[in-house]
This record gives structure tokens, C-alpha cells and sequence, in this order.
């Protein structure tokens, strides 16, 4: 910890301490998890052959170099690239789509009410049994994929967006509304505030969706990507490509929630919607 001079004000002390005390947390928190891989993995390597077949599983070892091999092949990074380009195309469409119907509908109540239902009916359906019907219509390459990735985090941001306007506090609309507030003042004022928290929340939850679309599909019909690899690893009973492919979709799965989580509490810094620590002093 540094050194508190006798210019430091009660206050100072107490943030530092707890700046200090939050980083030693974090990297106890880190080794902690490095410890729990570490001991995963090294079951997993012992385990495999005497306890568990190694036909189905693998090794570590095995599938480190299996990784190797994906990430130093070009056929291994067109797939990579295939699937990231899929999914960040129907992440990206899914979640302007659900925003725009969920803005809509939220705006015009009968609108609403006419077409909520409607909407909830067709969320009921399995997203993977809507792939053969995009296949139909858009054929095995890209769009029918991207298509695919789209539903998940549509429906997820409409709802949210959607639930958010219907619950925004009538109070402080009305209040700004008497104070002679525009449309433009209620959404600067009432409605991001209120729609920024169901936002992002909606981002974490439609990614991994959108890359279950798209894995799905690659599954069901494709010539490239880590879903069509991956069925390729299955269908060869090839268990080391198999867990390279999947250990590509959590790296995959990481970024992305890391990316949504840094966007999420900057935007909600920005506009002032994060908890303020008040400091204390001694003897408050």
C-alpha cells in the first residue's frame, strides 16, 4: 500500500485503502480461477485412457496441438472468419431490428397490444427449426446463417426495449412534460435513462444466441465455419479437433461479453447512471 503523508486528508486514506483492497481482490480472484484450470485440465489429462475414453475426450495435450494445427492452417482461420463475420452481420441486424419494433410498438400502445401476442407466438417456435426454411430461401452461404443469428437477439432486445417504455415512471414524464419538455426532452431525460440498463442487458444475452444461431445452422447445412468443422470433427470421431473448435467458441464467447460488458458500464458512465461511492471519513 502507499505511503499516507500528513497532507492526506481522512477521506484520501480511506479511497486508497479500498482501491488497494479491490486490486488484491481481483488478483486473488484471478489465480483463484487459474487454479481451478489448472486443476481441470490436469484431471482431465490423467483421467483421459484409464477412467474416461479417450476416443470421446481426448487429452490436453492432444487437443493443444490440434489447436495448433486449426490456427496455422488457412482452412482453420477461413472458418474462424466465415463464423465471426456471420455472427457480428446477425448480432449487429438482430439487435437494430428488436430495437426498432420494440421502439415502435412501445410508442403506440394499441399497436402494441395488437401485435405482442402475435409476436410471443412466433418466439415459441425452436430457432433451429426455422433453419431449413432459411436454407430454402437463402441457400447455404452466408445470409441463411446470418438470418438464423438474427431471431435470438431480436427477440431479446424487443422485449426489453419494449417492456422498458411500457414501464417508464408516467410521473416524470408528466413532470417534464408540465415543465414544457418536447419529445426530444423526454428522450434525453426519460426514456435513454430508463431504456440504457434493458439495453445492454439485452446485448449480453443476444450474443451468445447469436452465435448459437449460427453454430446451429453451420450444423444443419454449410461449407465453411467452425459449426461445419466441428460437425466434421463428429462425424470422423476426431475428439481433439472437436474440443479446438469449441475452445474457438469460448474465446469467441469471452470477447464478445467482455466488449458488451466494457460498452455497457461506459455508456452507463456517460450518462451518469452508475452508483457513486460517497467517501467516508473516521468517526462519521
Amino acid at each position: 500500500m502507499s505511503a499516507v503523508t500528513a497532507t492526506d486528508s481522512p477521506s484520501t486514506v480511506v479511497i486508497t485503502e479500498r482501491k488497494t483492497d479491490w486490486r488484491q481482490s481481483q488478483v486473488v480472484l484471478v489465480l483463484l480461477r487459474v487454479v481451478v484450470i489448472a486443476v481441470a485440465l490436469g484431471l482431465w489429462q490423467v483421467l483421459s485412457g484409464p477412467v474416461l475414453p479417450e476416443y470421446a475426450v481426448s487429452k490436453p495435450s492432444e487437443v493443444a496441438g490440434a489447436l495448433g494445427d486449426m490456427l496455422g492452417s488457412a482452412s482453420g482461420w477461413n472458418d474462424i472468419r466465415a463464423t465471426v463475420i456471420e455472427v457480428a452481420a446477425g448480432f449487429g441486424l438482430g439487435v437494430l431490428l428488436g430495437a426498432v419494433v420494440g421502439l415502435v410498438l412501445g410508442s403506440f400502445p394499441l399497436l402494441g397490444r395488437v401485435l405482442e401476442p402475435l409476436i410471443a407466438a412466433f418466439n415459441g417456435i425452436p430457432k433451429i427449426a426455422l433453419a431449413p426454411l432459411f436454407l430454402l430461401f437463402f441457400g447455404i452461404g452466408a445470409w441463411s446463417k446470418i438470418t438464423i443469428a438474427m431471431i435470438g437477439p431480436a427477440f431479446v432486445m424487443f422485449y426489453n426495449v419494449y417492456l422498458g417504455l411500457r414501464l417508464r415512471e408516467r410521473e416524470l414524464v408528466e413532470i417534464v412534460q408540465v415543465m414544457g419538455g418536447r419529445r426530444h426532452h423526454l428522450l434525453v431525460y426519460v426514456t435513454i435513462p430508463t431504456l440504457a440498463a434493458p439495453f445492454f442487458a439485452a446485448l449480453k444475452t443476444g450474443g451468445p444466441l447469436a452465435i448459437l444461431g449460427v453454430i446451429g445452422a453451420e450444423f444443419i447445412a454449410s461449407t465453411e465455419g467452425i459449426g461445419h468443422g466441428l460437425f466434421t470433427s463428429a462425424m470422423n470421431l476426431d475428439a481433439a479437433t472437436e474440443f479446438a473448435g469449441l475452445m474457438v467458441l469460448i474465446t469467441m464467447t469471452l470477447i464478445l461479453n467482455g466488449t458488451l460488458t466494457w460498452l455497457d458500464k461506459l455508456a452507463l458512465r456517460r450518462l451518469g447512471l452508475t452508483p457513486r461511492r460517497r467517501p467516508t471519513t473516521d468517526g462519521a
